[in-house]
């Protein structure tokens, strides 16, 4: 079997929104393939790490699959990695759900709760439509206006002690990072799957990028 030069592996640890993703990727022709196999990151040439729930599951569920050291060698190696929401989250020092817990980190920086006063009328989760301003626009956001909507789903948002890694920010509440980028590793919390037209713009940004690696 010839090994496909442009595939971009999709890392299914059990959680989220893993087909939907897939589906995404597919749309805009993009060679993609779910797995749990850290050789087939290896083989890779692009890697996306989607979810949706707990940081703490994530990381366990990683570490059994015995992905979590895969995971970073190939960002050290300058593969184009594409994280979303607990893709995003991940990637820092530690989150402080259930006390702290710890994360790859590939960026220094903690995942914190959002927390309102009492009176407010902001809910959590923090679900639904809303903008992401441009800090940097990263290439694979190319031809995407600044402060277009996407679609969230979280409770908890990053803050990097590296402002430079900053690449967008909303506000909700607060003003929060929502998006990163440095080199080749790209991290959104809001769901381009889930944001229609313009994040398939952004799928196939990625794709183009990682061709283009």
């Amino acid at each position: 079997m010839v090994k496909s030069k442009t595939m971009i592996a999709i890392i299914d640890y059990g959680m989220g929104n893993i087909r939907s993703v897939e589906k995404g990727f597919i749309k805009i022709g993009s060679d993609v393939k779910i797995t749990s196999d850290p050789k087939v990151l290896a083989d890779a040439k692009g890697i996306v790490l989607p979810g949706v729930g707990a940081f703490r599951d994530c990381m366990k569920n990683l570490d059994n699959l015995k992905l979590l050291d895969s995971i970073v060698k190939e960002i050290k190696r300058g593969k184009p990695y594409l994280g979303i929401c607990l893709g995003l989250q991940i990637l820092f020092t530690e989150s402080e759900e259930f006390g702290v817990c710890k994360g790859l980190d590939v960026f220094r920086g903690r995942v914190l709760k959002f927390r309102f006063d009492a009176g407010s009328d902001l809910k959590i989760p923090h679900m639904g439509w809303n903008t992401v301003k441009f800090v940097r626009q990263p290439p694979i956001f190319d031809g995407i206006p600044g402060n277009s909507y996407f679609y969230f789903v979280h409770s908890y948002y990053v803050s990097p002690e590296d402002k430079d890694i900053v690449a967008g920010t909303t506000d909700y509440g607060i003003e929060f990072t929502s998006m990163v980028w440095k080199d080749n590793v790209f991290a959104t919390q809001f769901h381009p799957e889930k944001s229609q037209e313009l994040g398939l713009k952004i799928l196939k940004g990625f794709k183009e990028f990682v061709h283009n690696s």
